[in-house]
């Protein structure tokens, strides 16, 4: 099959060649409730640029060449023996990790801290191919309303947006408030799950004019461009006391202090975005009682439920294609913050 290889790692992300287009052999069925899909769609994430930069490589067991791509979805290609929930020729989307389903965790349906698992994409082979090998456990099947190369991004951003999103949705209040750092790839979904599990007003912050333009179009409230002045014009729209719920889906450079700043005492900042510190004193902390969530992607049927949204159209991803060829250049434009959206590969 043809696969986008990543052969070396680039802490510049300068070279040309960040992944090579070429032929490997294909997956084959190793256990019994293996399922082999054929990638319709697998999404470009600011993770895969995380693991070209070599940010993973202390974190995850790989051992290079091997590929990338944690956000698929696809037909079913070929089941092992033991498969039952899942035909050959269902439409399918992967939850992105893949798990025995025999520890404790798995079976309180906490799938981000099982203790068997693998990470296509992460630690073992993922999307960026023709053919990938997942788990009956990781696959939901689809409605007829969505196809594979539509929703392949939900499987991380969608549901590390939604995740978080949920969260907060859970204690927002009508005439409260609740502000989203970034309105990009995992941004935009974000202010549409707000906008669907609570009735909140939603204020965003991005650098970009396009990504504000494409938050308003998502539905937010008011949109702020982050230009120094965001956490006094946050302060202003919420009569100087701050939102009840902030998430930062940038989570380096200034948005966590910023994002700490716009959050109100006894509220909540969700961080989900990484690379960056969270540095309070702790006196701070005892005296603003502010708390901290961090956000780990999300579970098996948190992911379902993101689904049943966007089969009933209250969320939606804008995308760009590229053919599977071009993923250096869907990277490229990745890193160099030309897409509004997400980017998905289509072999």
């Amino acid at each position: 099959m043809k696969a986008a290889v990543l052969h070396q790692y680039d802490e510049t992300l300068e070279r040309d060649e960040l992944v090579r287009y070429e032929t490997v052999p294909d997956p084959e069925i190793e256990s019994p409730t293996d399922v082999i899909i054929r990638v319709g769609g697998a999404g470009v994430c600011r993770t895969d640029l995380h693991v070209v930069e070599g940010l993973w490589r202390n974190h995850a067991d790989v051992t290079l060449p091997y590929i990338m791509g944690h956000e698929n979805a696809g037909w079913v290609e070929e089941i092992g023996r033991a498969v039952t929930s899942v035909k050959v020729g269902d439409a399918v989307i992967c939850h992105p990790l893949v798990t025995s389903g025999h520890c404790l965790a798995c079976r309180r349906g906490d799938d981000m801290h099982a203790e068997e698992s693998r990470f296509p994409g992460i630690n073992a082979d993922g999307g960026y191919a023709e053919y990938l090998r997942s788990g009956e456990r990781a696959l939901i099947k689809l409605p007829p309303s969505l196809a594979p190369q539509d929703v392949a991004p939900y499987t991380d951003a969608g549901l590390t947006a939604y995740r978080a999103a949920k969260k907060a949705s859970r204690h927002l209040l009508p005439g409260q408030f609740a502000v989203i750092i970034g309105a990009g790839g995992l941004g935009h979904v974000g202010i549409q799950v707000l906008r669907a599990l609570c009735a909140a007003d939603i204020i965003v912050i991005d650098r970009s004019e396009a990504a504000l333009t494409l938050a308003l179009e998502c539905g937010a409230h008011h949109a702020v461009i982050a230009d120094g002045s965001e956490v006094a014009q946050i302060k202003d729209l919420t009569k100087g006391k701050g939102a009840e719920a902030v998430i930062d889906f940038v989570g380096e450079g200034s948005s966590v202090s910023q994002g700490l700043a716009m959050t109100r005492d006894g509220g909540y900042y969700y961080i989900v975005g990484y690379g960056g510190k969270v540095e309070i004193p702790t006196i701070d902390m005892i005296t603003s009682e502010k708390t901290i969530v961090g956000n780990l992607v999300g579970t098996y049927p948190e992911l379902v439920e993101l689904m049943a949204l966007a089969d009933r159209g209250l969320v939606s991803l804008k995308t760009r294609q590229y053919s599977l060829e071009n993923a250096n250049q869907a990277l490229k434009d990745l890193h160099h913050g030309l897409i509004h959206g997400r980017a998905v590969l289509i072999p």
